[in-house]
């Protein structure tokens, strides 16, 4: 159950975030910050930091890359963009009060997008924006006997792109991304893979934040017991154009 998150607001410098594609139309800074509005009153009840927004960080409002929460621990990570490396220290500052910090030291680099629990277990996906030293950092704190290394191909920026834990023992997983294999005794949730976007999906205790505008994403959720009063739909289309999504956009501990 998610009882605290973590936000951070959008910089005008928003505008010239990562994208792995140039936009067909530019991000309206207006419109994404309207839409991160949306996304945090999604969460409901939950107890919400909010850190201030940096215009040196135009990726800032990503915060999910910037730490791991393990327990009572904040593992403060090194973002895999050089770019985005001096994102960390606000958030590290804003999650002290609430959890013991645990930094990441060079030449490790870690995203938080690539890190996912399920049940007992700690998927990592070692990917072009997490290294083995960072993962091997991962694996001391959370117990290397949780850990589970997903090798990516070049196409997925995270693990989360894919992949999202859902309720119990069931995972959200995009077609023709990753081997249902990889994650044994899980019941698969499957994403058609027009819409693998849409497979970054945020679990809230019962309760389902999902990308506005993905039907038959809605349609699978729907037949794995989902019906429309558990699903929260919220529109994407700013962050998506920074190659951004549902997931990344808090940090969620309880």
């Amino acid at each position: 159950m998610v009882t605290r998150a973590l936000f951070r607001a959008i910089p005008d410098s928003f505008t010239r975030a990562i994208s792995r594609e140039t936009p067909t139309e530019p991000i309206d800074v207006a419109k994404a910050r309207a839409q991160h509005a949306a996304y945090r009153a999604a969460f409901g009840d939950a107890r919400q930091v909010l850190v201030d927004a940096d215009e040196a960080c135009p990726d800032c409002v990503f915060v999910e890359d910037t730490a791991v929460v393990v327990g009572t621990k904040a593992l403060i990570t090194r973002p895999g963009a050089p770019s985005r490396q001096r994102e960390p220290s606000a958030v590290a500052a804003a999650l002290a009060p609430y959890l013991d910090l645990v930094t990441m030291e060079p030449p490790a680099t870690l995203d938080g997008g690539d890190v996912m629990f399920a049940n007992d277990r700690c998927y990592v996906g070692k990917s072009t924006r997490t290294n083995e030293a960072g993962i091997e950092m991962l694996g001391r704190l959370v117990g290397r006997e949780r850990l589970v290394v997903v090798d990516l191909p070049p196409s997925v920026l995270h693990l989360k792109c894919v992949v999202s834990p859902l309720e119990g023992d069931q995972l959200a997983l995009a077609d023709e991304s990753l081997s249902p294999d990889v994650f044994p005794g899980f019941e698969i949730v499957r994403i058609p893979v027009a819409e693998t976007y849409a497979a970054n999906i945020v679990a809230l205790g019962g309760r389902l934040i999902v990308a506005e505008g993905y039907p038959r994403t809605l349609e699978a959720l729907d037949r794995a017991g989902y019906d429309g009063g558990d699903l929260c739909e919220v529109p994407v289309s700013e962050v998506q154009k920074a190659d951004g999504s549902l997931t990344c956009q808090s940090i969620r501990w309880s």
